[in-house]
């Protein structure tokens, strides 16, 4: 097995776009070709766009590319700039008349940090599309993860950047990669140490405080802490498989939150895996899931080591 770039991955496309007056931003993966796809919500303050379709029941078995944004439900719109890039470039389901791109998405919560007004909208999800033909594979204060952060139970003062991070692997021709937008509620771990990251800090700003712990230590409180939160990905591998099988992929891959974020899916995140795959090849369905769960927790990983610090939030880098 060997690590690879996510964009090496044939059939995808990844573009970002951003504005850091926000801070906020998109980033979109495209498969012009249709991708199986899948997904998964886990948290319980979702925001998503045409989840129901993946649901294998239903009719639509090709998805033309996923989106993912800040903004919360106002990020709702970038996807609507894809669906104009896609429809001019003859992209989507045939409807006789006209084909329809069929783009599904996820938000994050973003609104309190800078300024609220700056969202993703129709112009920075088309400007993502037009930087996918770059198909340039970044990390950090990039797209979704602009103005994402982590380690929030105890409020901005206290918590860090998160941002946008990739990874991927090959075996063989088997080829399976992630992006993630990492905005969560709790703490980023590295599994192999067990140490935290990147989180919620000491009154000193150079230690972690640990978020299951205070949590712990306040089970009698009953808490409000609907915004700031939630953490968004794609999986994309080279397999064939059906919706069904692409629906247990995310499903398996959110175990790579659960390693990496402490607490993951909790009532407070709208904890978010869509999973895609390309067609190319026979592969397991067991071992592209727990491959899906390896990217998945060490692009989480790469997002908060590759951000930078920004209006006041300090990165991983600065303790």
């Amino acid at each position: 097995m060997k690590n690879i770039l996510f964009n090496s991955i044939e059939g995808i496309k990844m573009g970002n776009a951003q504005n850091l007056d926000g801070p906020t931003g998109c980033t979109v993966v495209i498969c012009e070709e249709g991708a199986t796809a899948g997904v998964d919500v886990r948290g319980g303050s979702p925001g998503t766009r045409e989840t129901d379709l993946l649901n294998p029941v239903n009719l639509v078995d090709k998805i033309h590319a996923v989106v993912l944004a800040g903004g919360s439900a106002f990020g709702l719109d970038a996807s609507s700039g894809v669906m104009q890039y896609l429809e001019e470039r003859n992209i989507g389901f045939d409807v006789t008349v006209t084909k329809v791109p069929i783009v599904c998405g996820a938000v994050l919560f973003d609104l309190t940090i800078g300024d609220f007004t700056i969202r993703p909208d129709k112009i920075m999800g088309y400007e993502a599309c037009k930087n996918s033909e770059l198909n340039l594979c970044e990390n950090g204060n990039i797209g979704a993860g602009a103005g994402a952060t982590v380690g929030k139970i105890k409020g901005s003062k206290y918590s860090m950047k998160g941002g946008l991070g990739s990874f991927a692997v090959q075996v063989g021709d088997l080829k399976v990669g992630a992006v993630v937008a990492v905005n969560c509620l709790g703490d980023v771990v590295d599994s192999k140490t067990g140490n935290i990251i990147a989180g919620v800090l000491n009154e000193d700003g150079k230690s972690f405080a640990n978020t299951e712990n205070i949590m712990l230590e306040t089970y009698y409180e009953k808490k409000n802490l609907f915004n700031r939160n939630t953490t968004i990905g794609i999986i994309v591998n080279n397999g064939k498989f059906t919706k069904s099988e692409m629906n247990k992929i995310a499903s398996m891959a959110h175990n790579g939150y659960a390693r990496a974020m402490r607490p993951a899916h909790s009532i407070f995140d709208g904890d978010t895996i869509f999973s895609m795959s390309t067609g190319k090849i026979e592969a397991d369905l067991s071992v592209v899931g727990f491959l899906s769960a390896q990217v998945m927790e060490t692009a989480i990983i790469n997002a908060v080591k590759n951000s930078e610090s920004i209006l006041g939030y300090k990165s991983c880098k600065d303790i």
